[in-house]
């Protein structure tokens, strides 16, 4: 071999390894999305999923992760957990993703989804509610969690309602996923916060709930809590009213922070405060809050490419892509990487909260991100603050 031939076939073996590695660098990675943008659970998909649209088209802006594009793959569950299944099937085995971001918009389908993510060794960052989601964590290894645990809600209102005076409480709930996990949650709890709870069960379907505020307001309860995600909650707005609830201190659960459901609800919007993130109330937080410059900032990008303004739901699922996106930048596609990283993620400031997870908590946020607005002329004001 003359040395000309050699140094050819040299210089075509470096191009060739040079070609593939740039190859490997600009494979993308993939991450699965189940959201529900039809079905009764619509009403939050097209929120969340628009929310999580702005962040992956943000992030394959600026170069993707490690110069690997994001490519998307979203199914609508149809508000159906069996549908929601099928798909995440799809996603794990056909779809073959690096990572899951979203269950349906609903507890119950994210807790479906869980064991699936667990099988595969799939990470799962869900953007829905119940704390049963990602606990207990020994056996929730592979699942995190966007949003705040029904448990950070309740010493959140115990901080409230010691201010308050109050000891005696009425949770009323609905008997899907998360407004069980949320009555379960507090069966648990209560003792330990000093509280004295009545229960009260509606299916989420029911259109009158005068039977179990009667029952409510014959007891001694001092505050009604509310725990729905559905329009069965303005129902609950209207009814105490015309009961004489309201001289009760009446809260609704941070499921039910809609603009959409404190317009139907009319003026008895304004007679229930309601638990949520620092979101929806950004403009009213004082400027020494992490949160407010970031909330800003992506109401301002969300309203220019929208042509309305975000809610709590964009927030979350936002937040969630942005999460992933930390993660797969340390972990890439090995799957266990990943998992290891978001495990790890701590003192990041999303627009949800600042997010701090570990090996004790796949919940990121904590009750210091949660607190109590009011609906007032026509938005969402701040009520209490810590």
């Amino acid at each position: 071999m003359t040395f000309s031939h050699f140094l050819s076939r040299s210089l075509l073996g470096l191009s060739l390894g040079l070609f593939a590695a740039v190859g490997a660098q600009a494979d993308s990675l993939k991450i699965g999305t189940i959201l529900s943008t039809t079905g009764p659970a619509a009403f939050l998909g097209e929120d969340m999923k628009a929310g999580m649209e702005l962040a992956i088209d943000e992030i394959n802006a600026n170069g993707g992760i490690n110069g690997a594009p994001v490519e998307w793959v979203f199914y609508d569950a149809e508000s159906q957990t069996n549908k929601a299944l099928g798909a995440t099937r799809r996603l794990l085995a056909q779809d073959k993703v690096d990572i899951l971001v979203g269950g349906g918009n609903m507890s119950g389908i994210a807790l479906a989804m869980v064991p699936l993510s667990t099988q595969s060794k799939t990470p799962f960052i869900s953007t829905e509610g119940a704390r049963a989601i990602v606990a207990p964590v020994d056996k929730r290894e592979w699942v995190f969690k966007s949003t705040v645990d029904d448990q950070q809600v309740f010493e959140r209102l115990k901080r409230y309602f010691d201010k308050k005076g109050i000891t005696k409480i009425a949770l009323l709930h609905d008997t899907s996923g998360f407004g069980q996990a949320a009555a379960d949650t507090l069966r648990s709890m209560q003792d330990e916060l000093g509280l004295e709870v009545t229960y009260e069960a509606f299916a989420p379907t029911d259109t009158d709930l005068t039977s179990q505020l009667t029952r409510i307001r014959n007891s001694d309860a001092e505050a009604v809590l509310c725990w729905t995600v559905t329009p069965t909650g303005v129902i609950f707005n209207t009814q105490a009213t015309q009961l004489g609830l309201t001289d009760r201190t009446l809260i609704h659960s941070y499921g039910f922070v809609s603009q959409q459901y404190m317009e139907l609800a009319g003026d008895a919007a304004s007679n229930v405060l309601l638990v949520s993130v620092k979101f929806p109330v950004g403009a009213d937080l004082p400027d020494s809050d992490p949160q407010k410059a970031v909330i800003a900032e992506l109401t301002e990008k969300f309203e220019e490419r929208y042509g309305r303004a975000p809610n709590q739901y964009v927030a979350q699922t936002y937040d969630a892509v942005m999460l992933a996106q930390q993660a797969l930048s340390e972990g890439q596609n090995d799957k266990a990487k990943v998992r290891d990283a978001l495990e790890n993620i701590q003192n990041y400031h999303g627009v949800g909260g600042t997010f701090n997870f570990s090996e004790e908590q796949h919940s990121g946020l904590s009750s210091d991100d949660i607190v109590l607005i009011q609906w007032q002329d026509g938005r969402f004001r701040l009520a209490d603050y810590q």
